[in-house]
């Protein structure tokens, strides 16, 4: 009995190294393994027609020959499903061709330039979460619980005391609470806010937020900060200029304009006639933050401003819709 199966056994291994495709690999498994007409099939049927005393023996050669045709058929298909995926993606005969390579995005790209500027001027980035609490978001920023920017229709809220944060100027809060002045802080990132999806507005955007906490700062300070920055960002003969502005935890505030880089100042429709673009608001920390974030206000002051990456994308590579940034539109990136 088991020398019929051996001689099966070897029957087996001649067609199955002649079996070098799918298609060959199938043909074997219906011929020796077909529910009703497989060679293997037929012999356990044949278990029933034999003695009594001889089934034993029988069946576990049967088994054996069995097992060992399912072994060998499973690495015959595994052999050759491989060889059909290398044949299927890698043709040798084709002529060579350039890889595709990927682009940087512009605005991850404007966002570690923004870093690497502060970085030379001695400021520390902080790498802060999306998913903030709304005392670091609102309350410790000098936001009243009556605030407007603090509604609903305004915010994403995620449960009672955490939202998808607004702005990166929670990096005052953070830096304060974290650091002894002297302190030179900064924070890139997404925010959120219910916004329409537009040319100009999106739901989220970038934001880069700037902290400066020292003995005897000052509005000069902020202005010489500003100034060095912007000029490292857009081009050396850019000039800026202040307007009174408010914001909750700066006082006093300033909206900063630069002169339009489009017409140096001229008058255009991008300036809209004035020469002038507004970039950021700025201002010098309220004594409340200060004092809300374990700061003493009657020995320190700082400043802060905040500025929008996307806006600022917008100007200096010439684009004319913010949603060109968020369609991952190749023929758009690869201009960058």
């Amino acid at each position: 009995m088991d020398g019929a199966m051996d001689d099966l056994r070897e029957q087996f291994e001649a067609e199955a190294r002649a079996a070098g495709s799918l298609e060959a690999c199938k043909s074997l498994r219906d011929r020796w393994l077909a529910r009703e007409s497989g060679i293997v099939t037929l012999q356990i049927k044949r278990l029933r027609e034999l003695p009594k005393e001889e089934r034993p023996a029988y069946g576990q050669a049967v088994n054996r020959l069995r097992d060992h045709v399912e072994r060998r058929l499973e690495e015959l298909f595994a052999k050759a499903k491989a060889a059909a995926a290398t044949a299927e993606f890698l043709d040798v005969t084709r002529p060579g061709f350039p890889y595709a390579v990927g682009h940087e995005h512009p605005i991850r790209r404007l966002q570690f330039e923004i870093e690497r500027i502060f970085v030379a001027m001695g400021f520390r980035v902080f790498d802060l979460p999306e998913i903030e609490e709304e005392y670091y978001n609102f309350e410790a920023l000098n936001m009243p619980r009556d605030h407007p920017a603090r509604d609903a229709q305004d915010t994403f809220y995620l449960g009672a005391s955490k939202l998808l944060r607004t702005h990166c100027s929670s990096v005052q809060v953070h830096a304060m609470e974290c650091m002894k002045p002297p302190i030179r802080a900064v924070s890139t990132g997404k925010v959120y806010r219910r916004d329409p999806f537009d040319a100009t507005h999106s739901p989220m955007f970038y934001q880069v937020d700037v902290l400066a906490v020292d003995e005897g700062i000052h509005m000069g300070h902020l202005k010489g900060n500003l100034d060095f920055f912007l000029r490292q960002l857009f081009r050396p003969d850019i000039r800026m200029r202040f307007r009174p502005g408010f914001f909750p935890f700066v006082e006093p505030g300033a909206e900063v304009d630069i002169s339009c880089i489009f017409c140096d100042g001229a008058g255009c429709g991008k300036c809209k006639g004035s020469g002038w673009i507004e970039i950021l608001g700025a201002g010098m920390v309220h004594p409340k933050v200060l004092r809300m974030s374990g700061i003493d206000d009657a020995r320190y002051s700082g400043f802060a401003w905040g500025m929008g990456i996307d806006r600022v994308a917008i100007l200096k590579y010439g684009v004319n819709d913010i949603r060109h940034f968020f369609e991952s539109d190749l023929r758009f990136l690869s201009q960058f």
